[in-house]
């Protein structure tokens, strides 16, 4: 249970470096408190979602909660209906988690790695999104999909996704060709596909993947997650380099190699920018030092634009 009086809740937790914001508890303290300190710090949100002025009838469907029915029509015309408020925005979102073995990678030991960072986003993301009653849902995959969590809005719908989130392990490889075409055929009604990866898979495939998406109606958003160490080519006058998925071993003086590397890194970077919002998309480069409030902040101006 959320406590009051938590020296996070003042503090603002969300604007806190997030491996010490790591250190004060698990996955669900760490999310909760990332979103009381967002929520806290905005005058006006930019989310439509958070307006809870009446909007609407609409017919009532299975699952709706009773406390909305509106009575006086059930007794005028037999039928029943609920009241629909500007919260419910019925957004229908899909987290698709890159969880290969590519992001199961620090560069240093006060630093979150790239999985870790990214379960600590996407719970406090999930948490913003479900309490606007935006259906959220979760997609886990690296050569294959390793998790699947139906899009639902109830509030108690996000400790199911918490549960998912905390178990995920750090998957084999990024063979991703057959689990994305799973995950294209899981996606079939539209909605908002956020999909949260390092990228480092076959850029041409991941770009297929997202176009097709946009093209049946989804609106695609893609947090790139970095660790700062990758920007930049550091090690001793020679280093031995392993790729973690495939075991490959390279043997290279860094310093020769530096200045290509990360030029390399640094147009990588734009061409995924560049690519990907030229279609219509939003791009966010997420580097795992960056406190999660800004992360949040930058999704907040995306939805916005996305109507």
């Amino acid at each position: 249970m959320w406590t009051k009086g938590l020296p996070f809740v003042t503090d603002r937790v969300d604007l806190l470096d997030p491996y010490e914001v790591a250190q004060l508890g698990g996955v669900e303290i760490v999310a909760r408190g990332v979103v009381e300190g967002f929520l806290a710090g905005l005058h006006r949100s930019p989310f439509r979602g958070f307006s809870v002025e009446f909007a609407e009838h609409r017919p009532y469907q299975p699952g709706d909660e009773l406390r909305y029915l509106d009575w006086r029509i059930l007794g005028r015309a037999d039928r029943l209906f609920v009241k629909q408020f500007e919260e419910e925005t019925n957004l229908r979102s899909i987290v698709v988690f890159d969880v290969s073995k590519s992001m199961d990678w620090r560069s240093g030991d006060r630093r979150l790695t790239k999985l870790e960072y990214a379960k600590r986003l996407i719970a406090a993301l999930a948490l913003v999104l479900i309490r606007q009653r935006d259906a959220t849902g979760l997609i886990a995959f690296d050569d294959d999909v390793r998790q699947i969590v139906h899009a639902r809005a109830r509030s108690q719908h996000w400790w199911q996704l918490l549960r998912a989130i905390v178990d995920i392990d750090p998957g084999t490889g990024t063979v991703a060709e057959p689990a994305l075409r799973k995950v294209t055929d899981l996606l079939r009604r539209r909605g908002l596909v956020i999909l949260v990866s390092d990228l480092l898979v076959e850029p041409e495939l991941i770009r297929r993947t997202l176009q097709y998406l946009k093209h049946r109606g989804h609106q695609v958003m893609v947090f790139h997650i970095m660790d700062p160490g990758e920007l930049y080519l550091e090690g001793p006058a020679e280093a031995r380099f392993e790729d973690p998925e495939t075991g490959g071993i390279l043997i290279a003086r860094p310093r020769e190699l530096r200045a290509v590397y990360e030029e390399t890194v640094r147009r990588t970077i734009e061409d995924w920018r560049a690519s990907l919002r030229g279609s219509g998309m939003h791009y966010h480069h997420v580097l795992t030092d960056m406190p999660f409030g800004d992360v949040l902040r930058r999704a907040t101006v995306s939805r916005t634009r996305l109507g």
